[in-house]
Order: C-alpha cells, then sequence, then structure tokens
C-alpha cells in the first residue's frame, strides 16, 4: 500500500535570520527536473495549516531557488511556515508497465517557523520535505522484471543519494527519512531492492 514519504532536517539554528538561509542551502540541492526545471510554487502559510495563506504564486518557467526565497524576504515571521515546489525526475512505468520513462516528480519543502502551528518544527524538522507517495521507490505494483528492478534501484538510489547530499551539503545536523505509516521505510527499501537483485 503506497505511503507519504518526508526527509525531516534539524539545524543547529533556525532563528529568524536563519529561515531563508537554510530554506535556500536546501532548495539548492534539488536535482531540477529536465523538463519542468526550478522552482515552481510558492507560498506563505500564517500561523498554522488552517488559515488562509497569505501570498501564494506559480511560476512558469520555475524560478531559480535564489529568487523564489527572496519572495518570502519581506514576510518572515516565527509563526510562518513558508512552502516551495519544485520537480525532479524519477523512473516511472507507463500504463503497460513495459516500458519506463523519466518523469518529473513533485517535491514539496516546507521550512517551519519555530513557532508555526504549535512548534511543528520541533516533531516535523525545520525544514521538511515532502515526496508525495512512495511508489517511485517500491512500485510494488509492477511486475517484477529486469527492467523494474533497474528502474527501482536507480529511483532508491537517486533518494537516498538526495538525502545523503541535503545532510552534507545545507548545514543540517539531524535528518530523518520517514512514512506516515508505521511500517519501517528503511525496511520496505531493503525489502524491494532484495527482491529486485
Amino acid at each position: 500500500m503506497a505511503d507519504s514519504l518526508y526527509l525531516s532536517l534539524w539545524f543547529p539554528d533556525f532563528d529568524l535570520p536563519d529561515i531563508l538561509a537554510r530554506t535556500l542551502s536546501v532548495l539548492r540541492q534539488i536535482p531540477f527536473s529536465a523538463a519542468r526545471p526550478g522552482i515552481t510554487y510558492a507560498a506563505i502559510h500564517p500561523v498554522s495549516w488552517n488559515e488562509p495563506t497569505i501570498l501564494e504564486r506559480r511560476f512558469v518557467p520555475g524560478l531559480a531557488p535564489e529568487e523564489a526565497v527572496a519572495l518570502a524576504a519581506d514576510l518572515l515571521h516565527e509563526d510562518y511556515a513558508d512552502v516551495f515546489e519544485a520537480y525532479w525526475d524519477l523512473w516511472t512505468p507507463q500504463e503497460t508497465g513495459e516500458t519506463w520513462v523519466l518523469q518529473p516528480s513533485l517535491v514539496r519543502v516546507i521550512a517551519h517557523g519555530l513557532e508555526f502551528e504549535e512548534n511543528a518544527a520541533a516533531a516535523a524538522g525545520h525544514i521538511q520535505i515532502d515526496f508525495g507517495l512512495d511508489t517511485p521507490f517500491l512500485h510494488e505494483e509492477v511486475a517484477f522484471t529486469s527492467e523494474t528492478a533497474d528502474r527501482v534501484r536507480i529511483n532508491v538510489h537517486r533518494l537516498v543519494e538526495f538525502t545523503a547530499k541535503m545532510e552534507s551539503n545545507s548545514g543540517a545536523t539531524g535528518r530523518l527519512l520517514w512514512s506516515e505509516s508505521e511500517e519501517n521505510l528503511a525496511q520496505k527499501l531493503i525489502s524491494r531492492l532484495q527482491r529486485t537483485n
């Protein structure tokens, strides 16, 4: 069963002056999709997810990370969350399951102010990356073939490389790759990779 997949990052400092610099360092690590490069969406949520956004914009073509972060500079508060969307390429099977193509897959980056949503930053991460469903990294619905094995292995490798790069290049001192279910994500990935060997 498909499950939502997240990467939570914590930093030694995430006070108001640090938020945009830390967010920019994370956005710069995204390996943008060749078909949909750049930051394609930005929004600012005040106080909690129940409140209406105070800024919401889509960008075609996408913006450079520096330009996207600059939009939030004048609206920076400890109790706001900044949301940025971008795409990276993952292998996806066509409807028949026989051929695979690189397709843009949404990545949502959420920077939680320390006072946003009753201290969501402590639990969900100062910066949380939402990869959407874990389907591209497991593809359990696709018949097992050598091509399925190769494509799943490549997608998982990209995910692992992406998370390691985030931690080492963004200044994060803690990271956690997790899913919403109680299943152990690492075990699910290892199990799928073992079935592809």
